[in-house]
């Protein structure tokens, strides 16, 4: 019985090439939309996350800037630096549990760095060893400043790809356990982390009791950067922000409604607006994916119709000569799914194919963003399991689409159908 149907279904869209054709091309054209855009959209999405990551880390920085408004006596224009008064309120038993690992920086100076008649400049802040992971320093050699250079104040310092390049030409490696010239002191180079070759980073970071030590005995500070345990929502994140730059704020004499008093850089919110924006991209991708797909299931469900019209005799004499309705209705249904079957998974593949192709020609093209360089797409791909599910969403669909001119076939009376023409 099962070959019978197959050996029906082949002769029926033998016979009828060019609207099996159109309704094959309406259901392909849709699937591979749906696998293009999602791929795309992902390469875009990647792209975006790799190079927002490097900028957005977990904590919250403040730091001191310029008042644009007059307060208490004070005019606009100010300049507010952060001290140890600061310090020890973040630290203070009110943030208890909730402020952690805080870290200090201090403003830092300009320097010139010198070896072997090499010289290139810099600018040197003192820090703690969790800068590295606030800034998001990936070491190209060595390592980073750790506690035990904190605790000793030891002369050590951290030099970016850049300036080892210049220092050591041809070998920045060779910098590594090097004394060097910084501004007329001693220091010895115990890491290099990596910048491209158009990075504006010229940072090289000293232990922070070191430079304090050496350069700066007074109570100011750069900034202030900590992690918050036990908050999950946005609203949270707000509200602690709030808190704690009022109180900011309420030390340095800064109009509670000025925004550029305190610079602050709150990366957990950042995240999750971040999280939210790529959310809404993929579902307005998924939609339009979507959209694309009912256009193939309506093709089907119009074929199937006009097939049911074209049949109608046929379907007369199969019930005259003792066909039951759910035979007819099972043929209908068989070439319904055949059609979205065979046509989905041809424009699922190359859907796939035309990922991949996007990959291997515009996913290898950059744009300069300032200073940087990104690539376009980064892996624009769609995973086989959501390729093969929408394909299977296809396939139901237009399996449903074909129901209802099955049913109206089935109900069909054998003494009307066979006056049908």
């Amino acid at each position: 019985m099962r070959i019978e149907i197959i050996h029906e279904i082949a002769s029926s869209l033998r016979n009828n090439k060019l609207r099996t054709a159109l309704t094959g091309f309406a259901v392909s054209w849709g699937i591979f939309l749906l696998i293009a855009l999602l791929g795309a959209g992902n390469g875009l999405m990647n792209s975006f996350m790799g190079n927002i990551s490097e900028y957005i880390s977990q904590s919250i920085t403040v730091e001191g800037w310029r008042t644009s408004l007059p307060y208490a006596g004070y005019k606009e224009g100010r300049s507010i630096q952060l001290d140890q008064n600061d310090v020890k309120y973040t630290r203070s038993t009110r943030w208890e549990g909730i402020i952690e690992n805080v870290v200090t920086t201090t403003p830092g100076k300009s320097v010139v760095l010198s070896l072997n008649g090499n010289t290139v400049s810099g600018w040197m802040p003192g820090v703690m060893p969790e800068y590295q992971e606030q800034e998001k320093m990936k070491m190209a050699f060595g390592r980073f400043l750790n506690r035990n250079d904190i605790r000793e104040m030891r002369k050590v310092i951290v030099l970016s790809l850049a300036q080892a390049k210049e220092l050591a030409p041809g070998k920045p490696e060779s910098v590594l356990g090097r004394w060097i010239n910084v501004a007329g002191i001693p220091f010895r180079v115990v890491g290099v982390y990596h910048t491209d070759e158009r990075s504006f980073r010229r940072n090289c970071p000293i232990p922070y009791s070191t430079y304090k030590h050496a350069y700066d005995y007074s109570d100011k500070i750069d900034g202030i950067n900590f992690s918050v345990n036990g908050l999950s929502t946005e609203a949270e994140f707000k509200a602690l922000e709030a808190e704690y730059t009022g109180a900011l704020k309420r030390m340095h004499s800064i109009d509670p409604q000025d925004r550029r008093g305190l610079w602050v850089n709150n990366g957990y919110t950042d995240n999750m607006q971040m999280n939210k924006a790529t959310r809404m991209i993929r579902t307005a991708l998924w939609i339009l994916g979507l959209l694309t797909l009912i256009s193939g299931i309506v093709g089907v469900s119009n074929i199937m119709l006009i097939t049911v019209k074209e049949r109608t005799h046929e379907f007369g004499i199969r019930k005259a000569i003792g066909a039951k309705p759910g035979a007819i209705l099972r043929l209908i249904i068989a070439e319904s799914v055949v059609i979205t079957a065979v046509f989905g998974y041809l424009g699922m593949f190359l859907g796939m194919v035309a990922c991949q192709v996007m990959d291997k020609t515009i996913g290898q093209n950059t744009v300069s963003i300032g200073m940087e360089e990104i690539r376009m797409l980064v892996n624009p791909s769609v995973g086989l399991d959501v390729a093969l599910e929408a394909t299977l969403l296809l396939i139901v669909a237009g399996t449903l689409a074909g129901i209802i001119p099955a049913w109206k076939a089935a109900r069909v009376k054998p003494i009307e159908a066979l006056r049908a023409e």
